[in-house]
């Protein structure tokens, strides 16, 4: 059945009366050896072809089976030239080839962060900015790789924390009744001591502090990056301001309190000057309290 196209509602003709079907003609014989018209009237017979070929993948091509049948042929054939992978590895050889040339570094990078690989990515990145120390843009997008390395350590040192945790259930669940005198027994800390709980919390604790490890040195490496830019572009109160951020979440208050210091003297009528101020006075007032803490403690 043929369906005529509808037209846009606001294009249509308001109170327009249908026009009679037409009747039913048979197609001249030129238009009968056209392709479509073809299909058309054959349609049963490419039906059943399209069925038997279909079976016949099931059994020559394993399709559906986990083998590597039609579809991934499809698949590659619909991908040529486009896989992500064969390009990284074109670019690895290139660089190993040739490790002085910068350009195929950052391309390298670039497909890195393509395929959401941020360790190799900050990896080409470093090497890079080895060989053009004064492309502020390499630095700023190797800084931003080692935040979302630091987002991910932290992500990790909290899913260790949660382990440590569930570890320590099934001890609690199954262990006997407080009152008795092994529930005594397993109480106490130097007496009895479930060795898979042990286990589970001294590979939990092994995990945390690898990941906070990692998240520390992600986060200083983003504030030296941060004071590369800042280096090559002193004036520019953005990078103060960035600079600022990264030394807070690296708990680095000396870099932070110098860098808002700077962006206020860079911008002093910014919009965010407000916010800035009010920063600046939290971290120097934190900075002055661990300072009176380490003096009481050093004097004790």
């Amino acid at each position: 059945m043929q369906h005529r196209k509808r037209r846009p509602t606001q294009n249509a003709r308001g109170g327009a009366v249908a026009a009679p079907a037409p009747r039913k003609q048979k197609p001249p014989q030129w238009q009968e050896e056209l392709f479509f018209q073809r299909l058309r009237v054959h349609a049963k017979w490419a039906f059943v072809l399209l069925a038997i070929v279909f079976a016949l993948s099931f059994v020559v091509f394993g399709v559906g089976s986990g083998s590597t049948g039609i579809s991934s042929v499809l698949q590659n054939a619909f991908n040529f030239g486009g896989g992500g992978g064969s390009s990284i590895s074109s670019l690895a050889k290139k660089v190993e080839k040739n490790p002085q040339n910068k350009d195929d570094w950052r391309a390298l990078a670039t497909a890195y962060e393509t395929k959401h690989e941020t360790g190799l990515a900050v990896a080409a990145l470093v090497a890079y900015t080895k060989l053009a120390p004064k492309d502020q843009d390499a630095w700023l997008d190797l800084a931003g790789q080692y935040q979302q390395l630091a987002q991910q350590y932290s992500t990790d040192y909290s899913n260790a924390q949660q382990q440590a945790v569930s570890g320590q259930l099934p001890s609690s669940v199954f262990a006997p009744p407080a009152g008795t005198a092994l529930g005594k027994a397993f109480a106490d800390p130097t007496a009895l001591k479930d060795p898979i709980g042990s286990a589970v919390q001294t590979q939990a604790t092994e995990q945390e502090n690898t990941a906070l490890q990692n998240y520390r040195g992600a986060t200083a490496n983003a504030v030296g990056a941060y004071k590369r830019i800042a280096a090559l572009s002193p004036n520019d109160p953005s990078t103060q301001v960035l600079l600022a951020q990264a030394a807070q979440s690296a708990n680095d208050a000396t870099t932070a309190i110098a860098a808002y210091k700077r962006f206020l003297k860079l911008a002093p009528n910014d919009p965010s000057a407000s916010q800035v101020k009010s920063q600046l006075k939290s971290l120097e007032a934190q900075q002055a309290a661990s300072s009176g803490t380490t003096k009481k403690s050093t004097s004790g």
